[in-house]
C-alpha cells in the first residue's frame, strides 16, 4: 500500500504568519451625563446677563451712542424745521398751524451760537426724554423772539453735550435764534448761579432769553446755571398762550425727572429678561458659540433700549 506524501511547500512563498485576530466587537460609546437641571443656577446666569447688558448699555447712551443718537435728531429735526419754514407751517405759538397743541418734542426753533460752534434745533418741551434729542423750550413761556422771558434748556454732558460750555459766554456776546417768525438776536447779559440776585424783569415790549443747565462733576448735577440776554430785535407778535407760566409738570423743570419713563423701564426689562433665559436655555442645549452668536446682538440691543428708558428717569440737564 502506497501512502502519498503530502505536496512540497513553494520555496517563493512568504512564510505563514499568525492568523488574523477576529474583528473587533462594536460598543456603544458610553455619552457623558449631562448635569442635572438647577433652575436656580439657570436664574442668577440670566439675572447676570441681564446685569450686563444694563450697565454696558447705559453707559454706551451715556457716551457713544447717546452722541450718536443726539446727531441723527438733530438731522432729523433740522431737516423739519427747514420744511416748514420753506412752507410757512412753522409754529409760531402754543399751537401749529392747524390749531392743534404742539407736541412735546416738535422743532420750534433754531439756535446759534457762533462763539460756541453751538447750531442745535430747539424742540418744545424740556422733558428728559426731549432733551435728549437736544434743548428744549419751556412750555410756558414764549417763543423766542417774543416780548416776555424765554427759558430754553439743554444737557451739560450726555446726549450731544449741547450745553456744555454756556457758562463760559462773555458778557455782550451775541446769538441768533430763527422761528417761523423770523430772526431773533440775543446778547448776554451775565451769569447766574443759585443764590445770585435774579435780574429785573423785561418791561412791556421788552424780550429777554435764559439759557439753563447745570453744574457740576461729570453726569453727577449738583446745580443749575442760568444764562441771561437780552432781545437786540424788534419784538414779535406774541399769540395767546394756552399754558400760563408754571402750568407745567414737575419734569418739566430744571433738573426734573420722566415719570412716565417706568413703564417704559417695565417693559423693556420683562423682554430683556426673558431673551436671557433663552440664551441660558440655548446654552444649555445648543452650544456656547451658537447661542452667543445669535443672542448677543440681541441682549445688546435690548440693553441700550432698557438702559434708555432708565437714563429718562435721571435729571434732564443731565
Amino acid at each position: 500500500m502506497t501512502t502519498l506524501a503530502p505536496p512540497s511547500a513553494d520555496p517563493s512563498a512568504p512564510p505563514a504568519g499568525p492568523p488574523d485576530p477576529p474583528p473587533p466587537t462594536e460598543e456603544p460609546k458610553q455619552q457623558t451625563p449631562r448635569p442635572p437641571a438647577r433652575p436656580g443656577l439657570a436664574l442668577a446666569g440670566a439675572a447676570l446677563c441681564v446685569l450686563a447688558a444694563v450697565l454696558l448699555g447705559f453707559a454706551a447712551n451715556l457716551t457713544i451712542v447717546g452722541h450718536l443718537q443726539h446727531a441723527r435728531d438733530q438731522q432729523t429735526a433740522y431737516d423739519e424745521l427747514r420744511r416748514q419754514l420753506a412752507l410757512g407751517t412753522a409754529p409760531v405759538g402754543q399751537r401749529d398751524f392747524e390749531g392743534n397743541l404742539l407736541e412735546q418734542g416738535a422743532p420750534v426753533a433754531l439756535l446759534s451760537i457762533p462763539a460756541l460752534e453751538i447750531k442745535e434745533v430747539v424742540a418744545e418741551g424740556t422733558t428728559s426724554t426731549v432733551l435728549m434729542s437736544g434743548p428744549g423750550h419751556r412750555r410756558d413761556t414764549p417763543l423766542p423772539g417774543q416780548a416776555g422771558t424765554v427759558v430754553v434748556m439743554g444737557r451739560q454732558w450726555a446726549y450731544g453735550s449741547p450745553f456744555n460750555h454756556i457758562h463760559n459766554l462773555p458778557v455782550g456776546t451775541r446769538f441768533e435764534l430763527t422761528t417761523g417768525q423770523g430772526k431773533s438776536v440775543y446778547e448776554v447779559t451775565g451769569i447766574r448761579n443759585a443764590g445770585d440776585e435774579l435780574p429785573v424783569a423785561p418791561g412791556a415790549g421788552q424780550g429777554r432769553l435764559t439759557l439753563i443747565t447745570s453744574t457740576g462733576a461729570p453726569y453727577t448735577p449738583s446745580g443749575v446755571v442760568r444764562v441771561d440776554a437780552k432781545l437786540l430785535t424788534p419784538v414779535l407778535p406774541n399769540p395767546p398762550r394756552d399754558l400760563r407760566s408754571g402750568w407745567i409738570a414737575p419734569s418739566e423743570q430744571a433738573l426734573g425727572t420722566d415719570g412716565n419713563a417706568w413703564l417704559g423701564v417695565f417693559l423693556w426689562t420683562q423682554g430683556l429678561l426673558l431673551a436671557a433665559l433663552l440664551a441660558v436655555f440655548a446654552h444649555r442645549v445648543w452650544g456656547r458659540w451658537q447661542t452667543w452668536i445669535c443672542a448677543g446682538p440681541l441682549l445688546a440691543a435690548l440693553g441700550l433700549a432698557d438702559s434708555q428708558a432708565i437714563t429718562a428717569l435721571l435729571p434732564n440737564l443731565l
